[in-house]
């Protein structure tokens, strides 16, 4: 999760329907996986991992990002949250990359230093954005050096030795809105300026786009077609 959004959404950023949908397709990607110390990798604000402190049992979570100025140690729901620009060897039990491989150049060397930090059994749930053809200066905003395919994610991740347990797409059904949108400005030849394309909306646009994407959930795990975002759960064996 990138800083640069969270300063965007500020305290907002739980209820916008972006966010709150994609904590949401997590949760319900996890399933019945009860995880007790998460690793958050390219955490930023920590949003995802919090989540999960308030929503499950989970007791622990390390959020490492390079762009903390310092470390340093929080609470979530009376659980500890420890903030680190790095780590080395840890027993998580989940480790989440929100919106993170693409952001390097080498993606499955990332991947493999924290496939490595981590027991036997640890599950992996990695989301990224889908479809090159929705490049945007969104994307040049955050910094981006790809998108992807399910079936590139999966394979960057079969890469490192992981199993991949579920591969799918979220937010099918925006994604129609979305890609006309983007198309159509390619279409017409305009301008696409390096800046974010997440914003605070209406209370009635936020949650006729929160219904729209809660409506997907019991069937995303079906979705290998379309989608903004690309999910994949993954275990090391």
């Amino acid at each position: 999760m990138d800083l640069k959004e969270t300063e965007i959404l500020g305290a907002d950023i739980a209820g916008h329907w972006y966010y709150s949908s994609k904590a949401k397709a997590m949760s319900r990607l996890l399933g019945t996986i009860k995880p007790s110390k998460i690793l958050d990798v390219g955490a930023g604000s920590g949003f995802f991992s919090r989540y999960l402190l308030n929503h499950t049992n989970a007791q622990e979570a390390w959020c490492v990002d390079i762009s903390y100025d310092a470390d340093s140690d929080a609470q979530e729901a009376g659980k500890a949250v420890h903030y680190r620009r790095s780590i080395d060897s840890i027993d998580a039990d989940l480790v989440l990359l929100m919106d993170v491989l693409e952001h390097v150049d080498d993606d499955v060397g990332l991947l493999q230093d924290y496939v490595n930090k981590v027991p036997t059994g640890s599950q992996f749930l990695i989301t990224v954005p889908a479809f090159q053809f929705l490049w945007s200066g969104h994307d040049d905003f955050l910094e981006h050096k790809r998108r992807y395919t399910l079936n590139h994610l999966e394979d960057v991740v079969r890469r490192t030795g992981l199993t991949v347990k579920q591969g799918t797409y979220y937010f099918g059904s925006v994604f129609p809105i979305a890609a006309t949108l983007r198309l159509a400005q390619k279409q017409t030849g305009g301008a696409k300026p390096a800046q974010s394309q997440l914003t605070k909306h209406s209370p009635l646009v936020n949650t006729v786009l929160k219904s729209l994407c809660e409506a997907e959930l019991p069937f995303m795990n079906f979705n290998r077609t379309a989608g903004l975002t690309v999910f994949c759960l993954a275990q090391k064996a």
